[in-house]
């Protein structure tokens, strides 16, 4: 489209990823409809040096003209929709000219915003089932995409952001979460950062882009596609994440990715064989 190029890309990994990729005049953002590779994270070696590797999420973008190195510590099979967008596409919708800073390299890694996702999934829903007029819904939803992650760059603050969260404060919430069992309160994640809940959520949305909230929500579903691979029982994915009965769980996993667990695991389990 003139917007954008949309993909579905499925790979076969058979060994830790580890390569180096540059768009030059594009915006490239992937969001992974299975899960990620076990340890999947992203080093901009041109900014931070060869050492500084952050955590890939749900969603990252990776800005023009950057290179970025992935790795990983497992391969596997993996399904992304992938949004290739033409720098200018974008660039008008700022204020200004773009100055890609370490914080917003690293707050691209992990993107939890729930507009930008749902336009992702419509976009790959396109492509697998098109139909009438699809081409110019496509092409309106590419530029609604276009829009929403200019804002969400816009919104991330060059420097020191008041009340935005210390990257050690962000670690730990991330690394609570990715525990087994139900989610913790927000009680809990504000001890563990030592301030107040008003503070947490304050200085999360600043940091991220997003409420605490429903970034919890996407963990849980990350989560749960993990568990979803293995043989283990979906009365008991259920359970060991904290929901209240298997029906909450598919309830929430379907909103979530247009799929009930069931389906998810039987689409997985196809592409393996």
């Amino acid at each position: 489209m003139p917007s954008a190029l949309v993909r579905i890309m499925r790979l076969q990994l058979d060994q830790p990823t580890n390569r180096l990729f540059r768009r030059t005049d594009h915006y490239w953002l992937d969001l992974c409809l299975t899960s990620r590779p076990e340890q999947a994270r992203g080093c901009y070696r041109e900014r931070w040096g060869p050492h500084r590797y952050e955590p890939l999420g749900e969603i990252f973008l990776v800005p023009p003209g950057e290179a970025i190195h992935v790795r990983s510590d497992a391969g596997g099979r993996q399904a992304s929709v992938v949004c290739e967008i033409p720098a200018a596409a974008i660039d008008r919708w700022l204020d200004g000219s773009m100055e890609w800073t370490d914080r917003r390299l690293a707050a691209g890694l992990d993107i939890a915003h729930p507009h930008m996702r749902a336009c992702l999934l419509r976009l790959a829903a396109e492509v697998r089932h098109p139909g009438p007029g699809g081409e110019v819904l496509a092409e309106l939803i590419a530029q609604q995409l276009a829009i929403e992650v200019a804002r969400y760059c816009q919104a991330i603050a060059e420097g020191p952001i008041t009340g935005g969260l210390a990257s050690w404060r962000l670690r730990r919430i991330d690394e609570r979460l990715h525990q087994s069992g139900p989610p913790p309160p927000l009680e809990e994640l504000a001890t563990l950062c030592n301030m107040s809940v008003r503070q947490l959520t304050r200085g999360f949305r600043t940091s991220r882009g997003c409420s605490i909230g429903d970034h919890v929500a996407q963990m849980r579903i990350e989560m749960a596609k993990r568990h979803l691979a293995s043989d283990e029982n979906i009365k008991e994915i259920a359970f060991a994440l904290g929901f209240a009965s298997p029906s909450s769980f598919a309830y929430a996993f379907r909103r979530a990715t247009g799929s009930t667990p069931r389906l998810f695991r039987q689409r997985n389990l196809s592409r393996t064989r």
